[in-house]
């Protein structure tokens, strides 16, 4: 929102020369205040905007601001400002800096693009992350991020289970999938990826990487994504559910295990289904069973089922033997 909101404030400035503070809130539907932090924003990212003074003053651009782009199509000016994912930039500390790159090519392109690429920031938005995802924090991927790009050693905590764990890594790349950041790094000639949110400690070192001269980050990540999904435990469970609460399945495991699962209707029971979901990770489907909820019954294995009850059974316990925090006000 804030970069189209500099985005459409620059375009006012080019097409309609100087306009004051109140004038720009106004068509904006900002507040003041606002509009002056975007103008020292703007400044700040290299964008020679100034304000001037008195009766006939306003906020302005310099005369003549432009930067030539040549041979660039309108498919190409709309596919730039749709590449740009505001929130994982921001992760790497590059926010303000995807922001004043599109606002000077914007400054750049013939009206008839502008105009096209503007529309296009105001009606498209991606984001990376799935449903029901809440975003994990990183606070050290900056510093992870600069280590990769200056091919520094790093110095790491990371989180194993309920241990923490002391490591020096060099940070090779780091990848972004499904929302999860990750990075990829040489250790003691093996090549490792961390999960970027269990780094609990990151220092920076003085010495630099021996970075392989063949390593190839997307051919690594494609390599080693295809060994884990093929390599991870899996285990099929057959479970009962209506068929119109098959969604609470897909937001605990996901829509692609739901769509790949082996499906039967129940002629015991209208309206349910029999699915065959293949769940990787056995020691954890038990609690995510129980994390759908009431609307599925699990049917087999025996000891999935098993498991599943015993954990209700603690569930209830709990709640039996506790006393709410309101009780007897």
């Amino acid at each position: 929102m804030r970069a189209s909101r500099l985005v459409n404030l620059l375009l006012l400035l080019q097409s309609r020369g100087g306009l004051t503070a109140s004038e720009l809130a106004r068509e904006l539907e900002v507040s003041v205040r606002t509009i002056h932090r975007d103008v020292e924003e703007l400044s700040a990212a290299g964008v020679p905007i100034f304000a001037e003074r008195g009766p006939l003053g306003g906020i302005r651009l310099v005369d003549g601001y432009r930067t030539r782009l040549t041979g660039m199509t309108a498919d190409e000016a709309e596919a730039l400002f749709l590449s740009g994912l505001p929130g994982p930039a921001a992760q790497l500390g590059l926010g303000t800096v995807v922001a004043a790159a599109q606002l000077k090519v914007m400054a750049a392109l013939p009206p008839e693009l502008r105009s096209r690429a503007s529309r296009l920031v105001q009606r498209f938005h991606l984001d990376a992350a799935g449903w029901f995802q809440a975003s994990e924090p990183v606070p050290h991927l900056g510093t992870l991020a600069a280590a990769v790009w200056e091919s520094r050693l790093v110095r790491i905590v990371y989180r194993r289970g309920q241990e923490d764990v002391e490591r020096t890594v060099g940070p090779l790349g780091v990848v972004l999938k499904g929302g999860i950041w990750y990075v990829v790094a040489s250790i003691e000639g093996q090549i490792r990826t961390y999960r970027a949110s269990r780094v609990v400690e990151a220092t920076a070192l003085e010495e630099t990487v021996d970075r392989p001269d063949d390593f190839d980050l997307a051919g690594y990540w494609a390599e080693s994504t295809a060994a884990y999904e093929r390599d991870a435990p899996v285990i099929a469970v057959d479970v009962r559910i209506a068929e119109d609460r098959l969604w609470r399945i897909s937001n605990v495991f996901g829509q692609a295990v739901v769509d790949r699962a082996e499906r039967t209707t129940d002629p015991d029971e209208p309206g349910q289904v029999r699915l065959r979901l293949t769940l990787d990770y056995p020691d954890d489907v038990p609690g995510l069973l129980l994390a759908v909820g009431p609307n599925v019954e699990v049917l087999g294995p025996p000891e999935i089922r098993e498991r599943v009850i015993k954990l209700a059974d603690l569930v209830a316990a709990r709640y039996r033997e506790s006393t709410p925090l309101d009780a007897g006000r």
